[in-house]
């Protein structure tokens, strides 16, 4: 398999470390600073969405369409357009400049009906697990999103690298 998955293949599960072994996962000390993109994109696929629309061109993934993508964390400024634009749904924002407890994480989300801003939520991991509270933040959906909406949570600092979901509480 290509790309830098390892242990993927057993369970089909993208896993933090592997993650942060990519050149697509800013440092734990650029996300203090301020919203910033986190690319989970792991597979050598031919794909580049992420850096046709990137306004501030903070991602690349060069002449190989095949390459993994690129963050330049100094260039990104956390505006989320390359969430929506992700066909695998791999891109998120992590910011984790607030006081206090709590982290944002921003990300791509394709049901119905959509939460509205102040819901309390259950935040799901890459499994679909749900591991915590979340508090929804905002909402966005314009047109040029192409029908996938980009909702940000508050979650508790400890699961800003995990929150990758969300499902509503019964």
């Amino acid at each position: 398999m290509s790309g830098l998955l390892k242990d993927v293949e057993k369970d089909g599960i993208v896993k933090w470390e592997d993650v942060m072994a990519s050149k697509g996962c800013p440092s734990s000390s650029r996300a203090e600073k301020g919203p910033v993109a986190v690319i989970e994109c792991l597979q050598e696929i031919p794909c580049n969405p992420c850096e046709t629309g990137c306004p501030f061109g903070a991602i690349s993934v060069g002449d190989r369409i095949t390459n993994l993508p690129v963050l330049n964390e100094e260039k990104c400024r956390g505006c989320g357009n390359c969430v929506p634009v992700c066909p695998g749904l791999a891109i998120f924002i992590e910011d984790l400049s607030g006081s206090g407890d709590e982290a944002k994480v921003t990300l791509p989300y394709e049901y119905l009906p959509l939460p509205e801003r102040g819901a309390v939520v259950k935040a799901t991991d890459r499994a679909g697990r749900e591991i915590c509270d979340a508090t929804v933040v905002d909402v966005r959906k314009p047109a040029a999103f192409n029908k996938t909406a980009v909702i940000t949570i508050s979650v508790p600092k400890e699961f800003v690298h995990e929150a990758r979901g969300i499902a509503f509480l019964r």
